[in-house]
């Protein structure tokens, strides 16, 4: 058969999220709950490693920090966004950054802005709009 499943769900494959994030705390805790939500995780530490693995895996979802080492989330999402292979994956920015860039992330092709300091005490919202992407 060749799918994964989610014991108890329906047999639809698992959804596969790609975690873009310098740090590892914060990668390796977002990728617990990600997990023991139903979701396979694979994540990268900067930006040329982001464009690599979602060339290779095209995940269901990326989830993209903006201040990223090699080269920063910005310039990732624009590149992304420009190559066929890739355009389609929604992305969802998470940013320590204020939120008056979310209107300039947004235009340039991210699905959701999300402040990562919010996420750290709820991951609920971020739970919820991965839901209702991928639906």
């Amino acid at each position: 058969m060749g799918w994964e499943t989610r014991i108890g769900m329906s047999s639809s494959p698992i959804k596969t999220v790609l975690l873009v994030d310098d740090s590892r705390f914060f990668r390796t805790a977002t990728e617990r709950v990600l997990v023991k939500a139903g979701y396979a995780v694979v994540s990268a530490a900067d930006g040329e490693e982001a464009l690599q693995i979602a060339k290779e895996k095209i995940p269901s979802l990326i989830l993209l920090d903006m201040l990223l080492p090699k080269l920063d989330g910005a310039s990732v999402l624009h590149r992304l966004k420009s190559d066929p292979k890739t355009e389609k994956i929604p992305v969802f920015v998470l940013t320590s950054l204020s939120q008056r860039n979310e209107e300039k992330l947004v235009k340039d092709g991210a699905s959701a802005f999300l402040e990562k300091d919010q996420l750290t005490k709820d991951p609920q919202p971020l739970l919820q709009a991965i839901a209702r992407i991928l639906r």
